[in-house]
Protein backbone atom coordinates (compact mmCIF):
# COMPACT_ATOMS: atom_id res chain seq x y z
CA UNK A 1 0.00 0.00 0.00
CA UNK A 2 1.23 3.32 -0.90
CA UNK A 3 0.74 5.73 2.47
CA UNK A 4 0.75 9.40 2.10
CA UNK A 5 3.73 9.73 4.79
CA UNK A 6 7.28 8.26 4.97
CA UNK A 7 6.95 5.00 6.62
CA UNK A 8 10.88 4.03 6.99
CA UNK A 9 11.33 2.72 10.16
CA UNK A 10 7.90 2.66 11.71
CA UNK A 11 5.95 -0.06 13.11
CA UNK A 12 2.87 -1.51 11.84
CA UNK A 13 1.06 0.12 14.64
CA UNK A 14 1.99 3.75 13.79
CA UNK A 15 1.56 3.31 10.28
CA UNK A 16 -1.49 2.60 10.82
CA UNK A 17 -2.26 5.35 13.52
CA UNK A 18 -0.78 8.02 11.08
CA UNK A 19 -2.78 6.24 8.28
CA UNK A 20 -5.60 6.88 10.15
CA UNK A 21 -5.57 10.30 11.15
CA UNK A 22 -5.02 10.96 7.70
CA UNK A 23 -8.40 9.39 6.33
CA UNK A 24 -10.07 11.37 9.42
CA UNK A 25 -8.67 14.42 8.34
CA UNK A 26 -9.59 13.72 4.43
CA UNK A 27 -13.06 13.26 5.91
CA UNK A 28 -13.53 16.64 7.31
CA UNK A 29 -10.73 18.71 4.71
CA UNK A 30 -9.61 18.86 1.06
CA UNK A 31 -6.30 17.90 2.24
CA UNK A 32 -3.25 17.07 0.86
CA UNK A 33 0.32 15.75 0.53
CA UNK A 34 2.26 18.98 -0.06
CA UNK A 35 5.69 17.36 -1.28
CA UNK A 36 9.45 19.08 0.08
CA UNK A 37 8.25 21.83 1.72
CA UNK A 38 10.80 23.34 4.77
CA UNK A 39 8.92 24.60 7.12
CA UNK A 40 11.97 26.09 9.36
CA UNK A 41 10.76 23.72 12.75
CA UNK A 42 14.24 23.78 14.29
CA UNK A 43 13.54 27.65 14.59
CA UNK A 44 10.29 26.75 16.87
CA UNK A 45 10.95 26.03 20.92
CA UNK A 46 8.76 23.06 20.74
CA UNK A 47 11.27 21.12 18.47
CA UNK A 48 14.39 21.65 20.15
CA UNK A 49 14.15 18.69 22.35
CA UNK A 50 15.20 15.41 20.73
CA UNK A 51 15.75 15.49 16.84
CA UNK A 52 12.97 15.65 14.66
CA UNK A 53 11.78 14.07 11.52
CA UNK A 54 9.06 15.27 9.44
CA UNK A 55 7.17 12.11 8.13
CA UNK A 56 4.56 13.88 5.86
CA UNK A 57 2.79 17.15 5.83
CA UNK A 58 -0.41 17.88 4.22
CA UNK A 59 -2.18 21.54 3.43
CA UNK A 60 -5.71 22.20 4.27
CA UNK A 61 -6.89 23.97 0.92
CA UNK A 62 -10.50 24.87 2.51
CA UNK A 63 -9.56 28.38 4.35
CA UNK A 64 -8.75 31.46 2.94
CA UNK A 65 -5.32 30.96 3.34
CA UNK A 66 -3.33 27.90 3.94
CA UNK A 67 -2.52 25.84 6.88
CA UNK A 68 -0.71 22.35 7.31
CA UNK A 69 -0.90 19.38 9.14
CA UNK A 70 2.43 17.87 10.14
CA UNK A 71 3.55 14.31 10.76
CA UNK A 72 6.38 14.10 13.03
CA UNK A 73 8.66 11.54 14.42
CA UNK A 74 10.96 12.62 17.32
CA UNK A 75 13.74 10.46 18.58
CA UNK A 76 16.40 10.75 21.32
CA UNK A 77 19.45 9.37 22.48
CA UNK A 78 20.42 7.29 25.52
CA UNK A 79 23.70 7.01 26.89
CA UNK A 80 23.27 3.72 29.50
CA UNK A 81 24.75 4.96 32.85
CA UNK A 82 25.89 1.28 33.44
CA UNK A 83 27.28 0.63 30.14
CA UNK A 84 26.31 -0.60 26.82
CA UNK A 85 26.17 0.80 23.61
CA UNK A 86 23.97 4.36 22.33
CA UNK A 87 20.35 3.75 21.72
CA UNK A 88 17.59 5.91 20.65
CA UNK A 89 13.64 6.01 21.85
CA UNK A 90 11.65 7.70 19.39
CA UNK A 91 7.65 9.55 19.82
CA UNK A 92 5.06 10.24 17.19
CA UNK A 93 3.52 13.23 17.09
CA UNK A 94 1.10 15.12 14.93
CA UNK A 95 1.01 19.41 14.91
CA UNK A 96 -0.91 21.70 13.39
CA UNK A 97 0.88 24.72 11.16
CA UNK A 98 -0.82 28.09 10.25
CA UNK A 99 0.97 31.26 9.02
CA UNK A 100 -0.58 34.11 10.21
CA UNK A 101 -1.52 38.04 8.98
CA UNK A 102 0.27 39.87 11.42
CA UNK A 103 3.53 39.59 12.95
CA UNK A 104 3.17 38.55 17.14
CA UNK A 105 6.83 38.15 17.60
CA UNK A 106 7.90 35.06 19.95
CA UNK A 107 4.89 33.72 21.80
CA UNK A 108 3.93 30.80 24.26
CA UNK A 109 0.40 30.02 24.80
CA UNK A 110 -0.82 27.00 27.52
CA UNK A 111 -2.95 26.18 29.74
CA UNK A 112 -2.11 27.93 32.93
CA UNK A 113 -1.20 25.55 35.99
CA UNK A 114 -1.35 26.61 39.91
CA UNK A 115 2.76 26.96 39.27
CA UNK A 116 1.96 29.51 36.60
CA UNK A 117 -0.06 30.77 39.37
CA UNK A 118 2.40 31.33 41.90
CA UNK A 119 5.28 32.11 39.89
CA UNK A 120 3.22 35.07 38.77
CA UNK A 121 2.72 36.65 42.34
CA UNK A 122 6.56 36.85 42.31
CA UNK A 123 7.32 38.20 39.12
CA UNK A 124 4.81 39.38 36.74
CA UNK A 125 5.72 37.81 33.24
CA UNK A 126 2.57 36.46 31.86
CA UNK A 127 0.19 38.64 29.39
CA UNK A 128 -3.00 39.35 31.29
CA UNK A 129 -6.02 40.46 29.06
CA UNK A 130 -8.50 42.74 31.30
CA UNK A 131 -11.13 42.77 28.99
CA UNK A 132 -11.03 38.99 28.53
CA UNK A 133 -11.02 37.37 32.06
CA UNK A 134 -12.03 34.00 30.95
CA UNK A 135 -8.82 33.73 28.72
CA UNK A 136 -6.62 35.10 31.26
CA UNK A 137 -7.63 32.61 34.00
CA UNK A 138 -7.27 29.50 31.80
CA UNK A 139 -4.31 30.45 29.44
CA UNK A 140 -0.75 31.07 30.04
CA UNK A 141 0.23 33.87 27.56
CA UNK A 142 4.50 34.68 27.66
CA UNK A 143 6.05 36.83 24.55
CA UNK A 144 9.21 39.03 24.20
CA UNK A 145 6.68 42.05 22.44
CA UNK A 146 3.83 42.98 24.82
CA UNK A 147 2.46 45.46 22.15
CA UNK A 148 2.39 43.40 19.25
CA UNK A 149 0.91 40.58 21.44
CA UNK A 150 -2.07 42.58 22.59
CA UNK A 151 -1.89 44.81 19.23
CA UNK A 152 -2.63 41.63 17.50
CA UNK A 153 -4.85 38.59 19.67
CA UNK A 154 -8.11 39.76 19.33
CA UNK A 155 -11.05 38.64 20.35
CA UNK A 156 -11.70 36.36 17.03
CA UNK A 157 -8.25 35.07 17.89
CA UNK A 158 -8.59 34.38 21.97
CA UNK A 159 -12.04 32.74 21.13
CA UNK A 160 -10.48 30.40 19.01
CA UNK A 161 -8.16 28.90 21.10
CA UNK A 162 -10.99 28.60 24.47
CA UNK A 163 -12.14 26.36 21.68
CA UNK A 164 -9.07 24.47 22.38
CA UNK A 165 -10.27 22.05 24.90
CA UNK A 166 -7.11 19.48 25.71
CA UNK A 167 -5.11 20.30 28.45
CA UNK A 168 -1.58 19.36 27.07
CA UNK A 169 -1.89 21.66 23.94
CA UNK A 170 1.22 24.30 23.43
CA UNK A 171 1.19 27.13 20.74
CA UNK A 172 4.13 28.89 19.73
CA UNK A 173 4.14 31.42 17.50
CA UNK A 174 7.45 32.97 15.82
CA UNK A 175 6.40 36.31 14.20
CA UNK A 176 4.04 34.98 11.45
CA UNK A 177 4.37 31.36 12.15
CA UNK A 178 1.97 29.58 14.35
CA UNK A 179 1.84 26.33 15.47
CA UNK A 180 -0.21 23.60 17.60
CA UNK A 181 0.42 20.07 19.29
CA UNK A 182 1.67 18.39 22.17
CA UNK A 183 3.79 15.73 22.77
CA UNK A 184 1.61 13.00 23.22
CA UNK A 185 1.19 10.10 20.62
CA UNK A 186 -0.28 10.41 17.52
CA UNK A 187 -4.22 10.46 17.90
CA UNK A 188 -6.84 11.24 15.02
CA UNK A 189 -9.44 13.30 16.84
CA UNK A 190 -6.68 15.25 19.18
CA UNK A 191 -5.28 15.66 15.20
CA UNK A 192 -8.52 16.53 13.88
CA UNK A 193 -9.40 19.22 16.76
CA UNK A 194 -5.82 21.04 15.92
CA UNK A 195 -6.45 20.96 12.22
CA UNK A 196 -9.88 22.53 12.87
CA UNK A 197 -8.22 25.28 14.75
CA UNK A 198 -5.69 26.20 12.16
CA UNK A 199 -8.31 26.24 9.96
CA UNK A 200 -10.59 28.45 11.97
CA UNK A 201 -7.42 31.08 12.50
CA UNK A 202 -6.95 31.25 8.47
CA UNK A 203 -10.73 31.90 7.84
CA UNK A 204 -11.41 34.21 10.77
CA UNK A 205 -7.69 36.00 11.97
Amino acid sequence: MNYPFDTVGLTSETIDLFHDTFITLQEKFDIQPTGDIDFHLTDLEVFRVGDIRLLGSFVIKDTRTDCYVLFIERSFRHLPQNGGGEYRSYQYETWALAYLKHDFGRVLIRKETLADKIIELVHPVEIDFPEDKAFSDTFYVVANDHLKVVANMNRDFRNSVMDVRHDDFIIEISDHTLIIGDRKPVFPGRALHMAEFVARLCTTC
